[in-house]
């Protein structure tokens, strides 16, 4: 008897506490947010609501096509391609042993402007079918030893272009130094010399943060082979612009760099004569060599890409707008009609 009292009165006391706070609970603290109970916005897509969206999409990506179209429309662009043009006739089957033999390499081409091309002129050199998006290419360079002259032997990481033959560190070292672009360009003018100005080509911070102003070129092409340019010693890599610009490698096998500019007006149909020096080797891997002469607009160079995305997206909108318009007036609907329901479209449904 006494041991049901018992019982009964811990149960009884158990449950008087159960008003009590847990302490052992792992319940977590109420917020609005763990609860999701925070206002939102839940837009219910009507045909007028779809049909506006595209509207609105199509009306302002239209004109910012047509204006990035007819920006990049404004720029004057001269190309000219003259990896074979240069290579003379006799020596056309074998142009690999030409270009690495001792011979002249010096040739003559013309290009005639088309319209008035307004200063400043940048002058490109492109190459095609160049990776210099490939990994052991764009790994072998030491950014350490381009920037300090105390780490002028941190050469770990550029090989197989980090000592020279007759030892001590290059400078700079690895691949992308090593296969600089070297092809020379002079041009004139009814018969006077254009000057190209080569400085400001390269990027602001890569002259006050990656290249050092104590750090000089050492032992630069006196590995095994040699590649491409020669820097001149007595200069610090922080002035050699044309090393800064072909050290920012490129994402896409065809690429153009700055080579510098041309600081005057040029006339429509004038004819520019470049006297060119054809050192740099394209034919080991049938790679393409271009000059280019460009002027900018407020959109940059020349580029249809961006004008054509934004018109094609736009008209795409557009379509799609008249299209939902045209069906939503010959074949309505009333929104929510439970009849096109699932199970209210089955064979016994009426």
């Amino acid at each position: 008897m006494s041991s049901h009292m018992a019982s009964s009165s811990n149960g009884g006391n158990g449950s008087g506490d159960s008003g009590a706070p847990r302490r052992n609970s792992k319940r977590p603290k109420y917020s609005k947010f763990t609860q999701q109970e925070l206002p939102a916005c839940k837009p219910i897509l009507t045909p007028r609501w779809v049909v506006s969206a595209f509207l609105i999409i199509a009306i302002v990506f239209i004109p910012i096509g047509i204006a990035c179209l007819l920006g990049s429309r404004d720029v004057v662009e001269v190309v000219k391609r003259y990896e074979t043009d240069c290579i003379p006739l006799e020596n056309r089957t074998s142009r690999v042993q030409y270009i690495q033999s001792s011979a002249n390499k010096t040739c003559t081409i013309s290009m005639t402007i088309p319209k008035n091309m307004k200063k400043p002129i940048y002058v490109y050199y492109q190459l095609d079918n160049f990776y210099q998006n490939h990994r052991r290419y764009v790994k072998s360079r030491s950014d350490k030893q381009l920037k300090s002259l105390g780490n002028e032997d941190d050469t770990s990481s550029c090989k197989p272009e980090d000592t020279a033959v007759g030892g001590g560190a290059i400078v700079p070292c690895g691949l992308i130094a090593w296969s600089m672009f070297n092809d020379t360009y002079n041009f004139s003018r009814l018969n006077q010399p254009l000057s190209v100005n080569k400085k400001g080509i390269a990027w602001k911070s890569d002259k006050q943060k990656r290249f050092g102003k104590d750090v000089f070129p050492k032992n630069f092409q006196r590995g095994g082979l040699q590649g491409g340019a020669i820097l001149n010693d007595t200069i610090p890599l922080s002035e050699q612009e044309d090393l800064m610009v072909w050290m920012r490698t490129a994402a896409l096998p065809t690429f153009r760099k700055l080579y510098g500019k041309i600081e005057v007006d040029l006339q429509a149909n004038d004819v520019i004569n470049v006297t060119l020096a054809n050192n740099y080797n394209t034919y080991s891997f049938n790679g393409k060599k271009k000059l280019v002469l460009s002027t900018t607009s407020w959109i940059g160079g020349r580029n249809d890409f961006l004008g054509i995305a934004y018109l094609t997206v736009g008209m795409i909108c557009l379509a799609l707008a008249m299209g939902f318009t045209v069906v939503y007036f010959i074949k309505p609907r009333r929104l929510g009609d439970p009849t096109f329901l699932s199970w209210n479209r089955g064979p016994g449904s009426q």
